[in-house]
């Protein structure tokens, strides 16, 4: 059994991560943090049997005021029944918890994005790769979409497919309301980091994109966009239209916005010289010479598939593909020069990572 804490209360943490971790058996919730005493309190309260809390600021005091001693977060990295944590805390915050989870020999699985931007990213993995030991601990990222039933069964669908790449492309439209519970978090309403919303949902679509494509043994290389802000609170910029290159030279679209109110879906296609695959969360269809088949799929956000993996990681030793760092920090650079590039008036921008 793998002692577990859970770093962060927002949101995700309470409608994902939790359920996700009390679902594989080989996990054992030990403990929850949070800034406040409030919020890790009330995401306790949540789980399925009792469980330490921990915090910064105690309930009902100014937040120059910090908690007790035993009860702060490094109070629960010296804890030796807790072998890995969950960390699902905002942007800007969770690099410097990685490094400190990291450091105290806990397996670490944290959100996406892996950082606010490449060179934050690069950092934090050169960090990673420069820490020694004999039992060096297991950072993975999470990356849920690689982890949907539909996705997987889209990229085996690929690979039956076969052939050379044709062309791709990835549409995404939204409408974040302003009462929506996201936009709500301070953190996302004001952000402190490139691209809003298009970096924070962006790395989902990017990631099952480059999926799909990896099964032809095809990266993104160059993008060369235009990015625009529709609605004004979706701060800094919330669309971007942009062409896309591969390794082998074959160019798709990638077109995404969370500011189109009256036009909403996500979809990717991927077409080779022997057919084409299409996805979307409820539906894969393929189309080859010999016909046209679908598989339908209930809609699902794969965080327990993706935990049940991670669990899988620590019990042989060795981070699944999908969630290595690296995985992660392609995903990153790729909406990055996204944005770049729509800073750029559709400069082509190279990706490197």
């Amino acid at each position: 059994m793998v002692g577990i804490a859970l770093l962060g209360a927002g949101i995700f943490a309470r409608e994902q991560h939790l359920p996700a971790i009390e679902s594989v058996p080989s996990l054992s919730l030990k403990a929850i943090y949070s800034r406040s005493e409030s919020s890790a309190n009330t995401l306790a309260s949540a789980a399925s049997s009792p469980v330490d809390v921990y915090y910064d600021v105690p309930t009902g005091t100014g937040e120059a005021n910090v908690g007790p001693e035993e009860k702060t977060l490094d109070a629960l990295l010296a804890r030796t029944d807790i072998d890995a944590v969950v960390i699902a805390l905002p942007i800007l915050a969770q690099p410097a918890v990685i490094q400190k989870a990291l450091k105290a020999g806990k397996h670490v699985l944290s959100e996406k994005p892996v950082a606010k931007d490449v060179e934050a990213a690069k950092e934090l993995v050169g960090f990673y790769e420069a820490l020694g030991g004999e039992k060096k601990p297991l950072w993975a990222v999470a990356e849920n979409f690689r982890y949907t039933p539909s996705l997987i069964k889209a990229a085996e669908r690929v690979k039956e497919v076969g052939g050379k790449l044709t062309t791709f492309r990835l549409n995404m439209n939204g409408w974040v309301e302003e009462g929506n519970k996201y936009f709500k978090t301070e953190w996302r309403k004001v952000p402190s980091y490139q691209g809003g919303f298009l970096l924070d949902g962006g790395v989902h679509f990017i990631a099952g994109l480059r999926m799909l494509l990896s099964e032809l043994n095809q990266e993104i290389t160059h993008v060369a966009g235009f990015s625009a802000l529709l609605e004004e609170r979706l701060l800094p910029v919330d669309t971007v239209h942009a062409v896309a290159l591969t390794n082998d030279g074959k160019s798709g679209t990638i077109s995404m916005s969370f500011g189109t109110q009256f036009k909403s879906g996500l979809e990717i296609e991927v077409v080779t010289t022997q057919g084409s695959v299409y996805w979307n969360h409820n539906q894969v269809k393929t189309k080859t010479k010999e016909g046209e088949k679908t598989d339908e799929f209930e809609k699902s956000t794969g965080v327990k598939e993706e935990m049940a993996a991670f669990a899988k990681a620590i019990e042989q030793g060795k981070t699944e593909k999908y969630q290595t760092p690296e995985e992660a920090l392609r995903d990153l650079e790729v909406v990055q020069r996204l944005l770049e590039s729509g800073e750029g008036k559709g400069a082509v921008k190279a990706v490197e990572a």
